[in-house]
């Protein structure tokens, strides 16, 4: 497939995958009329309109690439995105990164204050865990139960949290790269990981048979964050929705910091690249991931 194509097609289904988030969170997160109001509004804030839907969009191409279903897949990725979402909620807070703007709208604790802000944030990622043990991704329980593992691993301290723990020392620690690597690993990477694992879950991917999967992962993870360092580093706040240039500002070490502005877009470029090779096996179906391989190094937001 040319790339043109291959973008275009990319383009056409991320869009694809916004709009049915966005549904799937309008319809599980009606707002009562009671005084959780203020709570619901919080989370559905943040859950809707918001982000590229990357993971999500993860979950529901490899899952599809087995034959699995993707309204189950959609749901599974809906669960990966409360994550998401709260982890968003929670990195913004005064107590945490402090940041003002979030996909190009004040953050969840500017709006609605610091207090609903957390319980937001605690509401999602309950959120995660109800839709992966519903009906609706499924009737075999080992799926579901493999599914909130993965999960979990992914979000806890040897994931997501874990990172997040490492990226608020780095502003007092001297990081090489090879632990600022192991930060993003988990910070941003453990997400992208568990993404395509889960998805792998849904359609019943024998262990053994995922590790292809898991290096492409690894690599769009390193290469996913690598853009990110290059976007703070000299992208446009209007386009990116958020306040950039505050790792420089805070002494924190980055790739870009590390490596140079130069040697980190040719790593990125590289790392993408290797993530296509760890397709060779697959044919056209797997085109879609290809392709966002490509485009997380090309990104401007």
């Amino acid at each position: 497939m040319g790339l043109a194509l291959a973008d275009d097609l990319l383009g056409r289904s991320l869009q694809r995958v916004q709009r049915e988030v966005d549904a799937a969170f309008d319809a599980m997160l009606p707002v009562p009329e009671d005084s959780r109001a203020k709570l619901v509004e919080a989370m559905r804030y943040a859950a809707i309109g918001g982000g590229k839907r990357v993971r999500p969009f993860l979950v529901i191409t490899v899952a599809e690439m087995y034959g699995s279903s993707r309204s189950a897949a959609v749901q599974a990725g809906c669960a990966i995105e409360a994550i998401h979402a709260y982890s968003l909620i929670h990195d913004d807070l005064p107590c945490m990164d402090d940041d003002q703007m979030r996909h190009g709208k004040p953050t969840v604790h500017l709006a609605f204050g610091e207090a609903i802000a957390v319980l937001a944030g605690d509401c999602l990622h309950a959120l995660a865990f109800d839709l992966l043990t519903s009906p609706e991704v499924g009737s075999d329980p080992f799926v579901r139960s493999e599914l909130c593992g993965a999960l979990a691993r992914a979000s806890g301290h040897n994931g997501m949290a874990g990172g997040q723990v490492m990226d608020i020392m780095a502003g007092e620690e001297d990081f090489d790269l090879r632990a600022v690597t192991r930060l993003q690993q988990l910070k941003t990477g453990a997400l992208l990981m568990a993404a395509v694992e889960m998805g792998a879950i849904l359609a019943k991917v024998p262990e053994e048979a995922r590790a292809h999967l898991r290096a492409f992962a690894r690599d769009i993870g390193l290469a996913f964050q690598i853009a990110d360092d290059l976007l703070d580093h000299e992208g446009d706040e209007a386009k990116a929705g958020k306040a950039l240039r505050k790792d420089a500002e805070q002494g924190k070490a980055t790739f870009v910091s590390l490596m140079g502005a130069d040697k980190a877009r040719e790593q990125a470029r590289f790392l993408s690249e290797q993530a296509v090779g760890h397709l060779a096996s697959h044919g056209k179906e797997a085109d879609l991931l290809r392709a966002l391989a490509r485009f997380i190094v090309e990104r401007e937001g």
